[in-house]
């Protein structure tokens, strides 16, 4: 009897829709393949629910989204609703009160031609982001007094707990234990990207760092200021394996990353509590300019789904999955990533028929 996923489909805002749609086209074509099934329950949050009925996501969803196994999620914000709340009660809703502390953000480069950088390749960019996703600046403690006069003061603070800390840390060295050393390197290596010179808050992750870092002797470290990681990102990218950073940096240098690989149209990420619900999503924006154009790259959203497929333990199906779409770059069936050269249709449809095309190639 084939294993049943209890998946949410939250499509949300904007470009959202269209590049939900075209993922679930490419799930179809995979669990078929691989031999599971989903059981898919549409969420409906975001702009439109809000305007006709002034709920963002009540505690209901939550706790019914708590039952599953992941949340597909497409994008979220309307230039009609005021600028973070559906964002803040949608997407940091989920982070914060599903306890996501794991923002996972692969940057992989499939081909050189896609990179901006001179003399790129493949083997010098393949880097696994781990940003810490539920602290930092956003856990939502802020404030402002004497608002709209010349006295006006706002704040908004960094929060770092040791347990939020240490666990994202963990689990940054356990991802380079499973992933094991780049080739022509001895040992994986983790790298800290922080700021604890300047925000010496962030001390709590150097130390923290260092007494982790003894319970893993096989894998080398390596430290970063966000500042300099930045700059290292761009002139030697191959030296970065995995990286653990903080909220804020992470949101930061991850934007960079994408676009040493093609764009935000093929970025993807996985908001994850390991072992528990999670959720997927392209690290890309609503893009309202592009609602209902056929126009936008849904490939980031498939990538995301192949992180899904790994969390809820359908391994050989996420490797076929990203092997499928790194081949059609590689090949130049996928010609662009830019916004308009490819129908979203035309791209989910491609990738749906190569998962197709390998399984009748393999009977």
């Amino acid at each position: 009897m084939s294993k049943v996923y209890d998946i949410g489909v939250l499509p949300g805002d904007g470009i959202g829709e269209e590049v939900v749609r075209e993922s679930l086209k490419v799930l179809d074509a995979i669990q078929s393949i691989h031999g599971f099934q989903t059981k898919r329950e549409h969420l409906p949050y975001g702009a439109e629910h809000f305007l006709k009925t002034g709920e963002t996501m009540p505690d209901a969803a939550f706790d019914r989204i708590r039952q599953m196994h992941a949340v597909l999620f497409g994008a979220i914000g309307d230039p009609r609703i005021e600028v973070g709340k559906l964002e803040f009660a949608i997407i940091a809703g989920m982070r914060h009160r599903l306890d996501l502390y794991v923002n996972l953000r692969p940057v992989k480069l499939y081909h050189e031609s896609l990179c901006p950088l001179k003399g790129k390749k493949p083997e010098d960019i393949d880097i696994l982001f781990l940003r810490e996703n539920t602290e930092d600046a956003y856990a939502g403690v802020y404030g402002t007094t004497k608002k709209d006069t010349d006295y006006e003061i706002a704040h908004q603070s960094m929060i770092y707990t040791a347990r939020g800390t240490e666990r994202i840390i963990r689990h940054a060295f356990e991802l380079a234990k499973k992933r094991g050393p780049k080739p022509g390197k001895d040992k994986p290596l983790v790298t800290l990207i922080d700021k604890a010179n300047a925000v010496r808050a962030q001390d709590i992750w150097t130390r923290i760092f260092a007494k982790v870092a003894k319970d893993y002797p096989g894998i080398a470290t390596d430290h970063a200021y966000i500042d300099a990681a930045c700059m290292w990102m761009v002139k030697t990218p191959e030296w970065f394996d995995v990286c653990v950073t903080t909220n804020l940096f992470g949101d930061i240098i991850t934007d960079l990353g994408a676009m040493l690989i093609g764009g935000m149209g093929i970025a993807a990420s996985g908001n994850i509590h390991p072992g528990k619900v999670s959720m997927f999503e392209g690290i890309h924006g609503s893009a309202p300019k592009y609602k209902g154009t056929d126009k936008a790259s849904p490939l980031a959203t498939i990538l995301a789904m192949g992180l899904m497929l790994d969390h809820i333990g359908q391994h050989e199906a996420a490797k076929e999955l990203e092997a499928t779409v790194a081949e059609l770059i590689r090949a130049g069936r996928i010609r662009s990533l830019k916004a308009g050269d490819h129908k979203c249709s035309e791209l989910g449809s491609m990738v749906r028929d190569a998962l197709l095309e390998r399984a009748r190639a393999h009977r």
